[in-house]
Parts: structure tokens; C-alpha cells; sequence
């Protein structure tokens, strides 16, 4: 499934839930009104519109329109539900506590939420069940085999809603294989050829594949298709000229510039919160735990530079500078005995976060971009000897959410630290004011679910 096929899909289950939204008002106007319906129309379609709007980006920051959700299983039909009664409950509160639109449509409300939970149901059942039929599965063929084929077989096995079905994988080694390459994918019916090996350096892959050329096939690298399918950058596959041929001119001047604005404006209104918050965090710090209420701790920014981040202490006070380590850095384990009952709170809710906008102010940190690490292990032998590239990831600035943090969102070695920086470097590339918005409003949803920390 190329990017465009992609895109068609995600268009195609956000038009389909449009249409089942207006088409439950419609049938609610004809139930109530009969064939008068028509002058109860304009009354109601400026309000129940922006009740739509408000109710899509529920579905959105639910997960709603990601296609590994598009499953028909007790856990898609949970997150459908969920939104559907958020959407009702905001529903209920625009209209009763906005009267602007001099409506208050009581039954027709319930009504036409009623109708679009049918039709809704209904409607993404066949959706889920149309987007992974077999006449719709894009057949692929991998050239080669490692840890990433074999992780990329099994992530769309697990994901037939992605549009893929992995038909072969042979080795570009085996002479009489390349040979009868343009056989087996006329007999696999292959639309897709991936490549792990690089064409430049092998002349008769080069010279099999330019023979296909008639099939009208497509051929990807591993890492591209790879990012494509996972969202995130196979590191073992990539080297310096991948580096250059992605990275070096991505300097994206207008983009942070206009990101830096963004992060003053947005930075003030969380100032503001952290403001009203702080009374009510500072009495429920010290009620629970002897020590200060906030912690400093230094960490790396961008170009390696280190400054301090502050934040509400969600830890025991086990050292003289109020940190919660007394022989030098450690991980934080997934449950650490040394979190306060009401750090755990803070860290779910991500209000521990908070006085961290003084650093966004300061320019240290944004509100999107790869997790600011502590020096003590960014800059550690063992973690720069087992992960290559990783000072990469300081070529932006950090910032308090990210791709990483909302895809693998625990890390607590230096394995951990693999698979996020895949992620952080694929944000590094991809970065956009759109990507940024999707990270802030999963985000919204990570907090909302409790899965924060």
C-alpha cells in the first residue's frame, strides 16, 4: 500500500463518519418532523455542525482514524463506545451552557445519537472488514532477510488493516532466485518489492530488478517502506548516507521559527495552569513525602548543550539535593519503589510536567520533539557503543511530549533507548506542523486514558 493508498483510507473512514453524522441528523428531523422536516434544517445544521467537529477530533485523539485500530475486537468496539458517550456528554454541555443558538434539542439530541450509534457500529464494522479483504492486500516480495524483515513480517501479519500481505522472501544471494525474479512475481502476483541490500553496490540485483521494469512493480528500501509500515527508522539499516541524503538539509527554518512562536503562546497558557495547579500540588507534595517540591535535573538540549529541567518531585528525597538517587544515576524502573503515591498521580495525569514551560520559555525545550535525556546516560560508553546515531537525536531541541514518548512510552535501558530513538529519528525527519498536532493530541489521549508516567 503506497502513502496515497493510505491516505485514501483514512479519508475514506473520515468521509464515512461525516456522512453516518448528517445522515442520523436527517433521519432524526424526518422522525420528529415528517416531511416538514426540511424547515427544522437550518435551525439545526450551524450547531449540530460544530457538535461534529468537536466529536471527530474526539474520535481522532481516541485513535479512531489510526488503521492498526481498525480491527472488529472487544478493544476497537471499548474506544468506539468511549467516544461516542464523550461525544454525547459534550454534546449536552455546548447546548445547555452555550444557549447562543437559541436551540436546546433535547430529544432530538438523544435521538440523533442514538441513530448515529447504529449506523456508526454498522458502519465501521464494514469499514474494518472492506479494508482488509484480500482483493484490497497489497502482495509483497523482500529481497533479504534480518532483524527488521523479520520484525516487518510479523508487524503486518499482526496488521492486515495496513493494506500489506507479505507473499515471499527470498535471498538476493541465490543466482537462479534473481534469475527467475521476474517469474515469481508474475506467478506471486508481487506489487511491492522491498530491498535490504543496496543496488549500488550489488550489479546483479541492479540488473534483475532494472528487468522489471515492464511490471509496473514498485520497489522500496527497507528503511523507506519500513518507516512507512512502523513510523519509525530501522537504525541497524541505515548508515551515514542515509544521514546525509535525509537529514543534512533539513534545517526546516520557517518551520521553527514559526514553532518557536508557537511554543511562546502556548507556553504562557501553561503557565497559567501550572499557577492555579501549584497551591494544590505543593500541599499534596508535602503532605506526602519530606522534601522539596520541585527537582532540578540536568539534561541534554539541543547541540549537546546541557541545562536543568524543573519539574514537580515525584520522588522519595534520598539525596541532599532533594533527587531520589544516593550513588549517581540509575534508570527509573516501570515500578519503582521510589515514586511517592502522589508522584504516581502527577506522572499519569503528566502534571509533574508543568514547570516545565519555564523551560520552553527559555527557549531549552519545545512542547514537541525527542525527550531531553540526562548527560550521565546520553553521553555514556556503553550507550553510544551500543546505539549508533544516537547524538542525532540532539540535533533538535527536546521537547515535553514527542512521537517517541506516545509510541513506545517506557524506556529504562539502554535496549529501551533503541527503540525510541527509531522513533525520534523518524520525527527528526518527518517533523511538521501536522505531525505536531497529531503527537499533542495523542498525547491529550495518553493522559486522558492514564497511561502517562
Amino acid at each position: 500500500m503506497s502513502l496515497l493508498t493510505r491516505r485514501i483510507k483514512e479519508f475514506l473512514c473520515l468521509a464515512g463518519d461525516i456522512a453516518m453524522l448528517y445522515l442520523a441528523l436527517f433521519l432524526t428531523l424526518s422522525i420528529r418532523y415528517g416531511s416538514t422536516w426540511q424547515n427544522n434544517w437550518h435551525s439545526h445544521f450551524l450547531p449540530f455542525t460544530l457538535i461534529y467537529l468537536f466529536s471527530l477530533t474526539i474520535f481522532y485523539i481516541l485513535g479512531l482514524y489510526d488503521l492498526s485500530l481498525a480491527r472488529n475486537n472487544l478493544y476497537f468496539f471499548t474506544v468506539l463506545t468511549r467516544a461516542l458517550v464523550l461525544s454525547t456528554i459534550l454534546a449536552i454541555f455546548f447546548f445547555y451552557f452555550i444557549p447562543y443558538f437559541g436551540i436546546t434539542p433535547k430529544t432530538n439530541l438523544f435521538i440523533s445519537f442514538g441513530i448515529f450509534a447504529v449506523l456508526f457500529f454498522l458502519w465501521r464494522q464494514f469499514y474494518n472488514r472492506f479494508i482488509k479483504s484480500s482483493g484490497l492486500l497489497n502482495n509483497v516480495l523482500i529481497l533479504g532477510q534480518n532483524e527488521e524483515t523479520k520484525e516487518l513480517v510479523q508487524h503486518v501479519k499482526n496488521n492486515p488493516q495496513l493494506g500489506f500481505r507479505i507473499k515471499k522472501i527470498v535471498d538476493p544471494d541465490d543466482v537462479k532466485i534473481l534469475h527467475d525474479l521476474i517469474e515469481t512475481i508474475v506467478q506471486e502476483k508481487i506489487q511491492t518489492v522491498v530491498i535490504t541490500a543496496d543496488p549500488h553496490e550489488d550489479k546483479n540485483l541492479a540488473r534483475n530488478l532494472y528487468q522489471c521494469l515492464p511490471l509496473k512493480i514498485m520497489v522500496a528500501d527497507l528503511p523507506t517502506f519500513y518507516e512507512k509500515i512502523t513510523g519509525k527508522i530501522p537504525v541497524s539499516s541505515i548508515g551515514e548516507m542515509w544521514f546525509l541524503q535525509n537529514l543534512m538539509n533539513s534545517h526546516k527554518v520557517f518551520f521553527e521559527g514559526v514553532k518557536r512562536i508557537v511554543d511562546i503562546f502556548f507556553t504562557l497558557i501553561v503557565g497559567l495552569i501550572a499557577l492555579a495547579f501549584t497551591p494544590l500540588i505543593t500541599l499534596l507534595i508535602k503532605i506526602d513525602s519530606p522534601g522539596p517540591v520541585f527537582y532540578r535535573q540536568k539534561r541534554v538540549g539541543r547541540d549537546n548543550r546541557i541545562f536543568e529541567v524543573i519539574k514537580f518531585r515525584t520522588m522519595l528525597a534520598l539525596s541532599p539535593d532533594g533527587g531520589a538517587e544516593k550513588n549517581g544515576a540509575q534508570w527509573s524502573g516501570e515500578k519503582d519503589n521510589r515514586i511517592t503515591r502522589v508522584g504516581k498521580w502527577l506522572r499519569k495525569t503528566r502534571l509533574d510536567e508543568l514547570p516545565q514551560a519555564w523551560n520552553v520559555l527559555k527557549g531549552e525545550m519545545s512542547f514537541v520533539g525527542p525527550r531531553p535525556e540526562r548527560p550521565e546516560f546520553a553521553f555514556s560508553n556503553e550507550l553510544l557503543s551500543q546505539i549508533p546515531f544516537y547524538q542525532v537525536r540532539h540535533s533538535i531541541k527536546p521537547g515535553l511530549t514527542g512521537w517517541a514518548q506516545i509510541k513506545y512510552p517506557y524506556g529504562a535501558s539502554v535496549k529501551d533507548t533503541l527503540f525510541k530513538l527509531q522513533y525520534d529519528l523518524f520525527y527528526i525527519k518527518n517533523r511538521s506542523f501536522v505531525l505536531d498536532l497529531a503527537i499533542i493530541l495523542k498525547t491529550i489521549k495518553t493522559i486522558l486514558s492514564g497511561g502517562g508516567r
